[in-house]
């Protein structure tokens, strides 16, 4: 008979547990400093086999962590396929890592590596959900700043708790916060024919008739861009058409920055406005009226801040000048559309802290990172194939 103060950690099962796996975070975290729970329905899209785009080519293992029959965490262990078709170590995730309590860590950790060991992964990377194309990283520092679009939210114990479960720290996403007023743009201030001297430089935004055309750009552009850089998964049609409508209701052209060199696309950014700031006062699951309140804001725009999801420069610049520049154009053009659109915080994340390139061009504007989080990683002893 199990004692009333152990941990037991089981997987998900059914349609009830999956709704409580889902719903689990805003329960655990609920008065924390800091804390703003996003919509349930926004997490169902991220993590329902049926939603969620990453089950196109992927699988995952949801389990809970329960003491004296209340929930205390949870954690997901996945596969990608498009991971494994990469070199290297056969390679697993986990993610949706959330407790209040760092006793639990260990057990979730444990739930999960058992899981993926049976399935033959010799190493394990995460946090992420699903993959690097949803919510990356354990936030370590920034609990107190704004909540933002699609950036998890964990209190400052998880990280020490992942730590002392036998992970190694692989490297920290690091978020720039970017006013969009007079002084950002005088620290963007760019020569008036910089344009001109290193070629015929064009801006422009989303073809609101042409959204598929202008998706598939981006997709190929960002795919490029990323191409071997550490954790990264491409992006496939389907992930970027499901983005797009999601965005639908919230989507204005300017959110989406083509720069094209000579007529040929060369770099892209997308900018998502901040959800939280309309929906941040509603609760996960709003009341009806709370759901009018919350369609009168989208229809207003009623958007404060967003964040730069995707962000990419063509490969075949990486020896050029245009290579610095274009990211710097970029940048110049938000500020730009700043005047056009409602956003007075532009958020600039995840950035690899690695990426020294792009955080000293950041770092003109914004010199400090505002929130960080981190990736771990650990390998998974595999014990010799019967025969």
């Amino acid at each position: 008979m199990a004692s009333p103060t152990q941990i037991t950690v089981a997987p998900v099962s059914g349609f009830r547990q999956l709704s409580l796996f889902i719903k689990l975070p805003r329960i655990l975290y609920d008065g924390l400093p800091g804390y703003v729970a996003p919509l349930d329905m926004e997490e169902r899209d991220l993590l329902s086999p049926k939603r969620a785009h990453f089950f196109d080519h992927g699988f995952a293992c949801y389990f809970l962590a329960w003491r004296n029959g209340v929930p205390i965490g949870r954690i997901s262990a996945q596969i990608d396929a498009l991971v494994l078709k990469q070199d290297g170590p056969r390679t697993g995730f986990f993610g949706a890592l959330d407790t209040a309590e760092p006793a639990c860590v260990a057990p979730l950790m444990e739930a999960a590596q058992a899981w993926l060991k049976a399935r033959r992964i010799e190493r394990i990377r995460g946090p992420w959900t699903l993959n690097s194309n949803g919510q990356s990283g354990l936030m370590i520092e920034g609990q107190r700043e704004m909540p933002m679009i699609g950036t998890p939210w964990q209190p400052p114990t998880l990280g020490p708790a992942v730590e002392a479960a036998g992970y190694g720290r692989a490297v920290d996403l690091l978020s720039y916060s970017m006013e969009t007023g007079p002084s950002a743009e005088r620290a963007n201030q760019l020569p008036g024919n910089l344009r001109e001297r290193l070629g015929n430089i064009t801006m422009r935004g989303l073809r609101m008739d042409h959204i598929a055309e202008d998706a598939e750009i981006l997709r190929d552009i960002y795919n490029d861009a990323w191409a071997d850089t550490w954790g990264n998964v491409p992006l496939t049609q389907r992930d970027v058409d499901g983005l797009l409508k999601s965005l639908k209701p919230i989507l204005r052209s300017e959110q989406y920055v083509l720069a094209e060199v000579n007529g040929e696309p060369a770099a892209i950014a997308l900018v998502v406005p901040n959800m939280f700031d309309v929906e941040g006062d509603l609760g996960g699951a709003p009341t009806p009226l709370g759901w009018l309140k919350l369609g009168k804001r989208i229809l207003q725009h009623d958007f404060r801040s967003a964040r730069v999801v995707l962000l990419g420069v063509r490969k075949k610049y990486l020896a050029t000048a245009l290579r610095a520049v274009l990211p710097v154009l970029i940048i110049d053009e938000l500020m730009r559309r700043g005047h056009v659109l409602p956003y007075r915080t532009i958020e600039l994340g995840w950035v690899l802290e690695t990426h020294e390139g792009l955080r000293k061009l950041i770092e003109r504007i914004s010199p400090t990172p505002y929130k960080r989080h981190r990736m771990y990683e650990k390998n998974l002893e595999l014990s010799a194939p019967t025969s």
